[in-house]
C-alpha cells in the first residue's frame, strides 16, 4: 500500500500557497487589509508544515522544494504586489523596481538556504527569513491602514523595503525559535513570545509591526555587539558553529586537496527529510 503519510504536511504547504495566491488576487481587488491578513495566515501554516512533516515522519526532498516554492508566492511575490498595489504604484517606474528587488532577494535568500542547508544545521538564521520580511510589510500596512485608512510615510516604507531585501540576503544572524526551557536565553526567547501573545490579543494587526521590528532590530544589535568583541579581540568574526565567517565570500568549510566531497552530498549527510531543517527557515 502507498504510504499517504507525506500528504499530512503536503497540505499546510498547499494552504501556504493558496494564502499567497488569494493574497494576491485580493490586492488586484483593492481589499489590502484582506490580503495582508491571508499572508499572516500563511505564515502560520508554513510553521506547520514542517511540524508535521517532523511529528509524522513523512519528509522529503521533494516537500522542502514544494515548500521554497510556496515560501516565495506567499511572502515574496505578494507582499511585493501589495506594496506596488497601494503605494509604490505612484512611483511610476521605481515603484516595480523596487518590487522586484524585495522578489529577487527573496528568491536569493531560499535558495541560499536550501544549498547552505546540505552542509548541516545551523544554531542561528542566516539572514532575516524571508516569512519575517513579509510580516514586517505586511505588518505595517495592517497598522496604516488601522490608524489613517491607508499606507502612508513612502520614504519609510522605501527604506523598509530596501532594508528587509538586504537583510535577507546578508549574512547577519538571527535567532531561532526556543525549543525548550533548559537554558536562560530560551527562557527570555519564551516570555518574548508569551508577551508578543499577548499584544497581539489586545492590540490585534497594531502589534504586529512593532513585534517583527524588534526582532530586526535585535539581529543587527546582535551583529554589532559579535563585530565589535572580534575588533577588540583581533579575531576573525566566527559562527555559532565554529566556521570562519568570510564576508562576501565562499562560506562553505574548506577541505585538502584530493579529499573526496561525498559528505557533501544530501544522501551520504542524511539529509534527505524536512526534519533536519527548521520549517521556517528560509
Amino acid at each position: 500500500m502507498r504510504n499517504l503519510r507525506p500528504i499530512f504536511p503536503g497540505v499546510f504547504t498547499m494552504g501556504n500557497l493558496f494564502c499567497g495566491f488569494i493574497s494576491i488576487l485580493s490586492a488586484f481587488d483593492g481589499q489590502a487589509v484582506q490580503a495582508c491578513w491571508f499572508i499572516i495566515l500563511g505564515f502560520f501554516l508554513d510553521g506547520l508544515d514542517g511540524l508535521v512533516a517532523r511529528m509524522s515522519r513523512s519528509d522529503t526532498l521533494f516537500g522542502i522544494e514544494l515548500d521554497s516554492l510556496a515560501d516565495l508566492i506567499s511572502f515574496g511575490v505578494a507582499p511585493a504586489i501589495i506594496i506596488y498595489s497601494f503605494k509604490f504604484k505612484d512611483l511610476g517606474k521605481w515603484g516595480w523596481v523596487l518590487g522586484f528587488v524585495f522578489v529577487m532577494c527573496g528568491a536569493f535568500r531560499l535558495a541560499r538556504y536550501n544549498v547552505t542547508a546540505q552542509q548541516g544545521p545551523k544554531s542561528y538564521f542566516q539572514g532575516l527569513p524571508i516569512p519575517v520580511a513579509a510580516a514586517a510589510l505586511t505588518g505595517y500596512t495592517l497598522g496604516s491602514y488601522e490608524l489613517w485608512g491607508e499606507l502612508r510615510y513612502v520614504k519609510f516604507l522605501i527604506m523598509l523595503i530596501l532594508g528587509c531585501s538586504f537583510l535577507m540576503v546578508s549574512d547577519i544572524e538571527y535567532e531561532k525559535r526556543p525549543l525548550s526551557f533548559r537554558t536562560i536565553k530560551d527562557r527570555i526567547k519564551w516570555a518574548y513570545v508569551a508577551l508578543a501573545g499577548v499584544a497581539l490579543l489586545s492590540l490585534h494587526q497594531l502589534a504586529i509591526f512593532p513585534l517583527v521590528f524588534v526582532y530586526i532590530l535585535y539581529g543587527l544589535g546582535h551583529e554589532a555587539t559579535l563585530m565589535v568583541r572580534a575588533g577588540i579581540s583581533g579575531e576573525p568574526r566566527v559562527h555559532k558553529k565554529g566556521r570562519r565567517h568570510k564576508r562576501g565570500g565562499d562560506t562553505r568549510p574548506t577541505r585538502h586537496a584530493g579529499v573526496p566531497r561525498q559528505q557533501d552530498r544530501p544522501q551520504d549527510r542524511g539529509l534527505s527529510s524536512k526534519a533536519d531543517r527548521p520549517p521556517d527557515d528560509k
